[in-house]
């Protein structure tokens, strides 16, 4: 009889023990962190001068990526615009920033420092050229500008390499033929409403607050950039391959433009990284950017032209691994 109940008893053990070994298993997976880890640590995310929309974006964005990644610590930094912005996180001085395409484009050319560690994870939204003059100005096209104070932005902005090669396409010496100031979009419109100023360029998505608000208390025009002259600027290839024509819309500085849209030059933003960023980092980056798009659009208004469809092309830089696997994630 022992030795029946024995043998019906193993059996049972078994079962039981098998029961418990499934149990423990689930209790481990639900309390043990499997997969990937939660993003963690401190970045840096390089913007651009205090009242242009890199950094109006940067400022909503970081709201967004405190939320999505509660582990990380985001410390935004000022820059003078792309061309510091590439410099600082290809040399490991930021994470992560935004510049334009020809920007990139021609810092990759030029070889410096980390060049081919840049890796793309966002095509944002698109920068237009913006050649703003009092609205009394004789200055109706470029080649006009012989002769006058032009704001041409800081030596590492973007708006600095567009402003000396649309000169330059309108037979100009940006050198010798104008009278160059380093200004940036935080000095420039305060400069040209005290006459200290004939002109200035500013590369920005529409609108920029710093010209609306100057359009709102001083008379201003924006002078049209033609196709002959856009065609003059992309003749010369490389970088400049990434301009292209566009329109400013009627309505994207009703004062200045008075109804009128305005013929101008356009270029792509990219958020920008290296191959040191953790894959999981970007993703989740990558992510907070393409879902915050809606709510960050109500206040600045560029972000709301960030579109899935078209994220992927970064052109001229590949992806970031951990900014395919997040498009891979969200693919129909």
């Amino acid at each position: 009889m022992l030795q029946a109940l024995s043998r019906i008893g193993r059996p049972r053990t078994l079962q039981a023990c098998a029961a418990l070994a499934v149990v423990l298993g689930l209790l481990l997976w639900w309390l043990l962190p499997l997969g990937n880890p939660t993003p963690s640590g401190t970045l840096t995310f390089s913007t651009g001068v205090r009242s242009g929309v890199y950094q109006r974006y940067g400022e909503r964005l970081k709201g967004d990526l405190a939320k999505d990644l509660p582990q990380v610590s985001i410390r935004l930094q000022t820059s003078e615009g792309s061309q510091q912005n590439i410099a600082r996180v290809a040399t490991g001085k930021a994470d992560f920033t935004i510049a334009t395409a020809d920007a990139l484009a021609t810092y990759l050319r030029s070889g410096k420092p980390g060049a081919d560690r840049l890796r793309g994870c966002v095509r944002l939204y698109d920068d237009y050229i913006q050649l703003v003059v009092p609205r009394d100005s004789e200055v109706r096209k470029v080649s006009d500008l012989i002769g006058k104070r032009v704001g041409v932005g800081q030596p590492g902005s973007g708006v600095r390499l567009i402003a000396d090669r649309l000169m330059t396409a309108a037979g100009l010496d940006p050198a010798n033929d104008v009278t160059p100031l380093p200004d940036g979009i935080d000095t420039m419109p305060q400069r040209l409403e005290n006459g200290l100023l004939d002109a200035f360029f500013w590369s920005g998505g529409l609108p920029t607050s710093a010209v609306q608000e100057l359009s709102d208390r001083f008379a201003i025009r924006l002078v049209p950039l033609e196709a002959p002259l856009i065609k003059e600027l992309q003749a010369v290839g490389g970088s400049a391959r990434y301009y292209r024509s566009a329109v400013m819309p009627a309505d994207a500085y009703r004062n200045a433009q008075q109804g009128q849209a305005v013929p101008t030059v356009a270029v792509a933003n990219v958020l920008v990284t290296t191959d040191r960023t953790d894959p999981a980092m970007t993703e989740a980056f990558t992510r907070t950017v393409i879902d915050s798009r809606d709510r960050i659009g109500r206040e600045v208004h560029a972000a709301q032209l960030v579109d899935l469809r078209t994220a992927i092309y970064t052109d001229p830089l590949p992806l970031h691994e951990g900014a395919k696997r997040y498009y891979r994630s969200v693919k129909p």
